[in-house]
């Protein structure tokens, strides 16, 4: 099974780079740019997650693997850039939503197999399937999903407890994670597709202008009333 984890890990690193390089075709980036987005959004979430667990070197260090598989992806993505112009808006979201789903059960397995307690698999589960993206969309000048009001976050955090929860009650391996990645693929994607969201919470305040505006008002019928008494006084005195 180690094999398995191994090649979805790979999978992701696919996926996220690409994710990277659309944005980044998106945003009018040279090569280099594109190089940069699909390397942090590849593995800059397992980077972070290693860094936390205490782990050296990290996993890219000590298999540059995933550093070839990136300069592929980019070099692959520059022979098809006209294709990549074509592709929908729809298609970096949906890109997005499967590389989520495996690096939150890939970071959640390794958090588990390094024996951290199930909490903390679930939010290394996290940290390796957002923070990526996270960076991305900071250097694209754009907001990271995960702060917007979108289920995100909250399918990862899903998938990351499915997991857990089924290993602890000894469930095999490939039961667990397919369980695990079609829960936090299905969250997303119906998300997606019905535009689902979180409540938004802020709080309503008048602003300044609109006070300005009620005592302008204010002024103005008074005005008007006290013309009416000035009418009505040089009547009478007539």
């Amino acid at each position: 099974m180690t094999g398995l984890v191994y090649w979805l890990d790979m999978a992701g690193v696919i996926v996220f780079a690409l994710s990277g390089v659309i944005l980044a075709c998106r945003s009018r980036m040279d090569p280099f740019g594109m190089l940069v987005l699909a390397a942090v959004t590849g593995i800059g979430g397992g980077t972070l997650r290693d860094l936390v667990l205490g782990v050296r070197p990290v996993f890219w260090v000590s298999d540059p693997t995933y550093l070839w598989v990136i300069l592929a992806t980019v070099g692959v993505s520059l022979v098809g850039f006209h294709y990549i112009h074509r592709l929908s808006r729809g298609f970096l979201p949906v890109a997005d939503a499967f590389g989520l789903a495996l690096f939150t059960v890939i970071g959640t397995h390794k958090a588990l197999l390094l024996g951290s307690p199930g909490v903390v698999a679930v939010l290394m589960g996290l940290l390796t399937g957002v923070a990526g993206g996270m960076v991305r969309d900071v250097l694209a000048r754009r907001v990271p999903m995960v702060l917007r009001e979108e289920v995100y976050a909250t399918a990862s955090i899903a998938g990351g407890i499915a997991y857990v929860v089924l290993t602890w009650l000894g469930v095999a391996m490939i039961g667990s994670i397919g369980a695990a990645l079609s829960l936090t693929l299905g969250l997303r994607l119906a998300a997606i597709y019905w535009q689902l969201s979180l409540p938004v919470f802020a709080w309503v305040s008048i602003p300044p202008r609109q006070s300005q505006n009620d005592d302008s008002r204010t002024s103005q019928v008074q005005q008007a009333k006290e013309r009416v008494r000035m009418i009505r006084r040089t009547r009478k005195r007539r």
